[in-house]
Parts: C-alpha cells; structure tokens; sequence
C-alpha cells in the first residue's frame, strides 16, 4: 500500500456566510472551538491526492464517498493522508493534533456509470418565499428547486486560492473544480428553505462530466429522507448538476444536518 501526505493551511472562506456555524461566536453554542471551515472546503482538500493520481478521467467518471467527523478549524495545519490500493484511494484529514476530521473512500471504476435520466431532475423554479427548514417542509420526495449558476474561467484562480489548490489541471484546462461544483449541493438547500446554523456531514458524489468556461450549471434534486439521532434533524438531499441543460457533471447523496442541537439550550 502506498501512502502520501498532502498538507493544507485551512482558510475559512463562509466568514460571511448566512449559515453561522461559520462564525466564531455561534459555533461556540454548538460546542465547536470556533467556526467551520466549509465541509465542501475540507473536500476540495481532499481531491488533491484523488486527482493527482487519476487526472482528468476522474473528473469524467470518478467517485467518493466522503464524511465529516468533526471540524477542521480557520488557521489550522491540516493533513491529508492518501492510503492507495490497486483500484481505490483512502483518504483521511487529521488536525495538527492527530484526530481524525474527515475521511473518503474515492475510485476509478473501469465500467463509466450510467448517466443519469435528466427526466427524473427537472429544472424547477425556486420559492419566491424560503419556508422555515422543518419536517413539513423538507418532507422526503419533495422537489427542489433549481439552483442556476456558471463556471468562468477568469474567476477561478480566487476560489483555487481559498482552497489551496497547486494541480495544474485547473488552470491549464480551464474546467471547474469538483469542490467548486459541490459548493452548489450547499447553495440549492440554503435557496429552498430558511435555515439557522447548519453542517455539512457527508457527500456521496459520482462524477459524470467537468464543467468547462462558460458552462450554465443547474443544480437540480429532490429531498431524499430526514431523520433524527441524538438530538440533530438531518436531511439527505438527491442532487445533479447539469451543464448547458443537457449534460450531467455530479450527482450527488448530500447530507446535511439542518438543525443541530444546540449545546447551551440541549434543544
């Protein structure tokens, strides 16, 4: 098995963000240190190593399945250890004290996987008024709606920067950034109800195509399932993001805890 380290100095890029959880003052409630760095930040990190060894292709048809276990902080040396085997890559984040942040099983598969039926993710419009986030609200099957957004070349090398991202690819191809397209699985939650704090547990992401410049991206979904453990409401949201209308880019499993409880109140 062979192992590589990829260091990363983590930069909080949601300072302004409505979501709070971002903030010092309000992670703190939740019984955070301070703000969290984005979950789709901390993933950007991680495909460093994924597309170091797979390149292109696995931008084009490539997956990882990815978890948040707890929070990588603004500021903070983090680690990025890639285990690889044959066919797959294991990846963790460790903080510089050695606990483990975050983890992604990624892969290559030799068979592309079948694109999506753009039927089944139909472009919807989004509510002229975002209802409070809520088991009403986020009932499992309820349809998305859609998030429009674009990809322009010239403006990227200020999100590569926030992410610390050193491959080439980026640049020299002019595509979008895998983290760059999941920040939009964040954005389409955020546009379809109103929500307080919030995070980001986990992604399950199967790549179908890049985004080149001048791309319209939507992204596209339904709510999958909510439930409850220990105290937080989660939603599972079942994404896709399609180019120019006609092209599927990243379908996404994202999960998301949209009310945690809250550490001084225990509600």
């Amino acid at each position: 098995m062979q192992r590589s380290v990829y260091h990363v100095r983590a930069y909080n890029t949601a300072l302004a963000s409505e979501n709070k959880i971002h903030d010092d003052a309000v992670a703190t409630r939740f019984g955070f240190r301070g703000g969290l760095v984005p979950g789709v930040d901390v993933f950007a990190y991680m495909t460093q190593p994924i597309v170091a060894r797979w390149g292109r292709s696995w931008l084009e048809h490539g997956s990882a399945a990815v978890r948040f276990l707890q929070p990588v902080y603004d500021g903070e040396q983090a680690s990025i250890i890639a285990a690889a085997t044959d066919g797959a890559l294991d990846i963790e984040v460790r903080n510089p004290a050695g606990a483990l942040c975050a983890t992604a099983h990624a892969g290559l598969p030799a068979a592309v996987a079948p694109l999506p039926d753009l039927g089944n993710y139909p472009l919807r419009a989004l509510p002229a008024h975002r209802p409070p986030a809520s088991p009403e609200s986020l009932t499992p099957g309820t349809a998305l709606g859609s998030l429009i957004s674009g990809f322009h070349a010239e403006r990227a090398p200020e999100y590569l920067e926030d992410v610390r991202e050193s491959l080439p690819i980026y640049r020299e191809q002019r595509v979008a950034h895998p983290g760059y397209l999941l920040r939009n699985a964040n954005f389409v939650l955020a546009a379809n109800v109103a929500l307080g704090p919030w995070i980001h547990v986990g992604s399950d992401i199967q790549q179908h195509g890049v985004a080149g410049d001048g791309a319209s991206i939507s992204t596209r979904g339904r709510v999958a399932t909510i439930y409850e453990k220990k105290g937080h409401r989660f939603v599972e949201l079942d994404l896709l993001m399609v180019a120019d209308d006609t092209r599927p880019l990243m379908q996404v499993r994202h999960i998301a805890i949209y009310q945690p409880r809250d550490q001084l109140t225990g509600k």
